[in-house]
C-alpha cells in the first residue's frame, strides 16, 4: 500500500518506539500526527518531520477524535500506528494475608483503560474515518497497526495487568481484521521484546543493566533498537498482504517467570 501523501497518526509517537515509527512512516512520505501526551518532545518531532502534534490522552475519546480529524484535513488518514501504552508491576497477592496488599484494583483498571481500551477506541474513529477513502487497486482504504508486547505470551511475575493488557490487544487482531475487511481496512499487531528505550535511563549503570538484559536474548544478545520495530511497523503498513497478524519482533527470547 502507498502511504506517500496520505496522513497517518503514531499514538505515543514523541519518544521511543512512537517516534522511530513517526520518523520512518515521514521518510516513506506520510503526513503523520504525532498524539502524545508530552508536548514539548512531540511539537519538536513533529516540526522535524514536517508533521503536526496533537495532544492526546488515549483514555479522552474526544481528543483522539480531534486527532483523527486533524489527520484527515491533511490528507487521508491510511495509517493508525497505536503505540501509546504504560506498564506496572505488582504481586496479585501481598505477603502478609491482608486484603488490603492484594493488587491494586485501580492500577489494574488504568493498564487495561490505557493500553487496550485505548488502543480499541482509536482503531475504531480512525477506522471509521479511513471506510471513507477512495479504495485503491486492491480495495484498500487503510491500516492500523497495533503494539503488544512478548509480555501477552510469556508474561512475568508482577505483569498480570501488563500482560492482560497486550494479551488483549492480541486476541483482538484477528477478529477486527475480520470486521473491517470489508472496508478495506488491514488490522496487525507487533509484539515488541526487550528494547532500548529511555525507560532504561542513561548512563554507566543503565548501560550494564541493559547489556545484562540483553544477556537473556537469544540472538542477537542485545535490547533491540527502536528502529528494528518501526522497520516491521512500516513493512506490515505498506505489505497490502500483511493482514490479521501478529508478528514477534524479540531476537527469539522466551521470557522466564522473573
Amino acid at each position: 500500500m502507498d502511504i506517500t501523501g496520505s496522513s497517518a497518526i503514531v499514538t505515543g509517537g514523541a519518544s521511543g518506539i512512537g517516534a522511530a515509527v513517526v520518523r520512518q512512516l515521514a521518510a516513506k512520505g506520510a503526513k503523520v500526527i504525532v498524539a502524545d501526551l508530552q508536548e514539548d518532545k512531540g511539537a519538536a518531532l513533529a516540526a522535524e518531520v514536517g508533521g503536526e502534534f496533537a495532544r492526546v490522552d488515549v483514555t479522552d475519546t474526544a481528543q483522539i477524535q480531534a486527532a483523527v480529524e486533524r489527520a484527515v484535513a491533511l490528507a487521508p488518514l491510511k495509517v493508525l500506528v497505536n503505540s501509546a501504552g504504560i506498564g506496572w508491576a505488582q504481586r496479585t497477592i501481598g505477603r502478609d494475608g491482608d486484603f488490603d496488599s492484594a493488587h491494586d484494583l485501580g492500577a489494574f483498571s488504568k493498564v487495561i483503560a490505557i493500553n487496550l481500551i485505548g488502543t480499541f477506541d482509536a482503531l475504531r474513529l480512525a477506522a471509521t474515518a479511513m471506510s471513507r477513502n477512495e479504495p485503491d487497486a486492491d480495495g484498500q482504504r487503510g491500516v492500523v497497526v497495533n503494539m503488544a508486547s512478548v509480555a501477552a505470551f510469556d508474561g512475568q511475575i508482577g505483569q498480570a495487568s501488563y500482560s492482560a493488557s497486550k494479551g488483549g490487544v492480541v486476541g483482538m487482531t484477528l477478529p477486527v481484521a475480520r470486521d473491517l475487511s470489508a472496508a478495506g481496512i488491514r488490522v496487525n499487531t507487533i509484539a515488541p521484546g526487550l528494547i532500548d528505550t529511555p525507560i532504561y535511563g542513561e548512563g554507566e549503570a543503565s548501560e550494564a543493566f541493559k547489556a545484562k538484559l540483553g544477556e537473556s536474548v537469544l540472538f542477537p544478545k542485545r535490547l533491540g533498537r527502536s528502529e528494528e520495530l518501526a522497520s516491521m511497523v512500516v513493512e506490515v503498513a505498506t505489505n497490502s498482504y500483511m493482514n490479521g497478524e501478529v508478528i514477534r519482533v524479540d531476537g527469539g527470547i522466551r521470557m522466564p517467570p522473573k
